[in-house]
């Protein structure tokens, strides 16, 4: 898979993610410790992420406790 598509497929899964948790942008960069700028370039890819900002918002989206 090549890099676009790995980016491509991240941001469709945070996408997905924000939809069944009815989350913006900017509760999922406090809850995540993300920039709410990484997250918006990450979904418009306009920039591929650094691996530990993808293990940052995948340990989140994993252990996401109820409530936000």
């Amino acid at each position: 898979m090549s890099e676009k598509d790995q980016v491509s497929a991240f941001s469709q899964e945070i996408i997905a993610f924000q939809r069944k948790n009815n989350l913006t942008d900017t509760e999922m960069a406090l809850n995540s410790h993300v920039s709410v700028e990484h997250i918006h370039n990450i979904k418009a890819m306009r920039e591929a992420p650094e691996p530990s900002i993808v293990a940052s918002l995948r340990d989140y989206m994993e252990h996401k406790p109820t409530g936000k």
